[in-house]
């Protein structure tokens, strides 16, 4: 095909900035050898991305020996910024990033957890998000994505929380509730933007699969409840299916569920069952969840009781459950977030022992079960990727 082609010409550019992203301080004549594209294509293209303000030209590097001095090329000091918003069960944070994922300013606000009140967080995270453009326009930066995430089930066109069980709500228009409070987005979506809104678990997991590589990954993770999702990759690259792992009914005539089971995993392993066998549901209260959270792992880790003989239970439980899915979907690496991150290798060993042997051999490889490298922040790293990718599936489109 001719590179006028606009698809191609698309994909092109996206090559030409995605390398200008990496950071790699690279000259034309570097992107033309490293993508095969002509050196008249890539001073082309160069010019498109500069134009667009998204690449500017940078230092002058001499030759080593004979030769033209290079130019080389980096992202604009002004070019458009991510801005990332969640919430969590405790605050509302904003985040703006470079097109490159480096962060530029963040706000995070504790929203105090008004059960059932989902405008009082709408109020607060557009605080926060209002706060984040402020300082962008001081950058004189554009923003150029908005995403939101929420740590519940999204669904639905226009997308919408379906119900967010550690919150109080049913199903809700988060989008739309910011939407009135909020002058950045109001201005964004004005301008031909569209927010997104996400479930933590998706972008998390796909963060964590970058992070970690194999075919096949098994995301658990346990905050306020317990969610997860599995990464597959095939030809056309990763694809993540959401997956309500904390409502897979793992103990048979269990109590009752929120969500109508008897016996889920959340009911035995959350958060809030875990902290409130362990005596710290008024530090809970008092505090926050990610406070008491931390305070329980460090007695786990301590050998303090009642938190250990509760997690050693937990950890059966939380093992079990992978048990069940890694015999269905066979993953490479089985990553667990939130606060198991820092107590992985408790549930690995127990995970190893519960495995079933055929001849003295196990049934499947025993994928390893490890924490969270990337940690609280693992699900605004993932819609930052999200984000970039589609940047550089259509760069002139932002």
């Amino acid at each position: 095909m001719p590179l006028a082609t606009p698809d191609v010409r698309r994909h092109n550019l996206g090559l030409v900035l995605g390398r200008v992203l990496e950071g790699a301080g690279e000259a034309r004549a570097d992107i033309a050898a490293a993508t095969g594209l002509s050196r008249g294509a890539v001073t082309s293209l160069v010019a498109e991305l500069i134009e667009a303000g998204l690449v500017e030209e940078s230092e002058v590097v001499a030759p080593a020996g004979m030769g033209r001095p290079r130019t080389m090329l980096a992202p604009a000091a002004s070019a458009p910024c991510f801005v990332t918003a969640m919430v969590d069960a405790d605050h509302a944070t904003a985040v703006a990033s470079t097109l490159a994922g480096d962060e530029l300013t963040r706000v995070s606000l504790r929203h105090g957890r008004p059960m059932g009140d989902p405008g009082a967080i709408a109020g607060v995270l557009a605080e926060a998000v209002d706060a984040v453009a402020v300082n962008m326009d001081a950058a004189s930066r554009r923003i150029a994505d908005v995403c939101v995430i929420v740590w519940a089930p999204v669904g639905g066109s226009p997308a919408r929380v379906l119900a967010d069980t550690d919150l109080g709500w049913g199903e809700v228009d988060l989008l739309g509730l910011l939407r009135a409070r909020s002058a950045a987005l109001a201005r964004y979506e004005g301008g031909g933007g569209q927010a997104r809104l996400v479930p933590d678990s998706d972008v998390a997991a796909l963060a964590e699969h970058a992070a970690v590589g194999g075919e096949t990954l098994l995301y658990l993770k346990a905050d306020s409840g317990i969610g997860g999702a599995i990464v597959l990759t095939d030809a056309d690259g990763a694809r993540v299916l959401g997956a309500a792992l904390g409502h897979l009914p793992v103990v048979p005539g269990g109590v009752r569920c929120e969500c109508g089971q008897h016996g889920c995993l959340v009911t035995v392993a959350g958060p809030d069952a875990l902290l409130s066998r362990s005596g710290l549901g008024a530090l809970a209260a008092e505090k926050g969840l990610t406070a008491a959270l931390e305070a329980f792992v460090a007695r786990v880790q301590q050998g303090a009781e009642p938190a250990a003989s509760v997690w050693r239970e937990a950890a059966g439980e939380i093992a079990r459950t992978l048990q069940i899915v890694a015999l269905t979907v066979a993953p490479d690496v089985i990553v667990l977030g939130g606060f198991m991150a820092a107590l992985a290798a408790d549930v690995d060993a127990v995970f190893r022992t519960i495995q079933p042997h055929i001849a003295h051999a196990p049934v499947l490889p025993i994928a390893p079960v490890i924490g969270s490298a990337l940690g609280a922040d693992a699900a605004l790293r993932g819609a930052q990727r999200d984000a970039r990718m589609r940047l550089l599936a259509d760069p002139l489109a932002i």
